[in-house]
């Protein structure tokens, strides 16, 4: 009688992730200083958002504007208008973020070799240097035209950027987050570094965790983390995910399209 009774209990149906109603929430993957599809993911996003009619739209950007792309200053000058024009526009602090910062501010000959190592040559020559003068200066030259090759306005708009964001059931990070350790006491570090001890986790971290920093072929989604960087500088494709009550869909710029 009691087994029976078990073998006809109705199973409760499990409530799928959602954002608070009356918002909609647009994610950006990492940029990497690709501006030509940035503004054509901006375009889709803008277009997708009047077509899905009236909510409180936020637009969230998951870290790594620049380094490694072409077009890292014209990125940042994007954002800051953009940011300028809409409020509800966030910028979520990456790992490359972080080195710029340490590169341009302390100007130091160690960090600044690192920096260029990760991608900051290509940030640097998007700036407004001569190719030939950049490779003809030693680390030390560099470091000292720093304050004249840098506008004060992007070093003040990075270090403005966030480390997280929660909203609803969903947290964005930029690189993800160390498990076991309670999402409100989590450190920049593991926010901005992390990779294969947060990719390889199999249980929960209390929210879904949607993120950038790895680059993937094509969209990870599992059912504690989604992963959106799809490789702009590398593989031509930056992407964007929606989300609105319990939806979930996703935007695409490729190059050539």
């Amino acid at each position: 009688m009691i087994a029976k009774l078990f073998k006809n209990k109705i199973p409760v149906k499990k409530k799928k992730p959602s954002v608070p109603e009356g918002k909609r929430i647009y994610a950006i993957g990492d940029v990497h200083g690709c501006k030509s599809l940035l503004e054509d993911l901006l375009r889709q996003i803008e277009e997708d958002n009047v077509n899905r009619g009236p909510a409180e739209t936020d637009i969230i950007f998951l870290g790594d504007l620049i380094d490694r792309g072409p077009e890292s200053a014209g990125v940042l000058d994007f954002a800051i208008a953009l940011k300028k024009a809409n409020a509800n526009v966030h910028f979520l602090m990456g790992n490359h973020e972080e080195i710029f910062l340490d590169a341009v501010t302390t100007r130091k000959p160690k960090i600044m070799r690192f920096f260029l190592r990760i991608g900051g040559t290509e940030t640097l020559l998007s700036y407004d240097i001569l190719k030939s003068d950049f490779i003809n200066m030693d680390i030390d030259e560099l470091c000292d035209y720093i304050p004249q090759l840098v506008p004060q306005d992007h070093i003040d708009f990075v270090e403005s950027f966030e480390d997280h964001i929660t909203i609803g059931d969903y947290m964005f990070v930029h690189a993800g987050v160390k498990p076991g350790v309670p999402l409100d006491e989590q450190k920049p570090k593991h926010l901005r570094w992390i990779r294969e001890d947060f990719i390889d986790h199999k249980g929960s971290h209390g929210k879904i965790i949607i993120f950038g920093h790895t680059i993937f072929e094509e969209v990870r989604e599992k059912n504690t983390h989604i992963g959106i960087d799809t490789g702009a500088y590398k593989n031509g494709v930056l992407t964007a995910i929606g989300l609105e009550g319990d939806e979930r869909w996703y935007l695409q710029s490729q190059i050539g399209t």
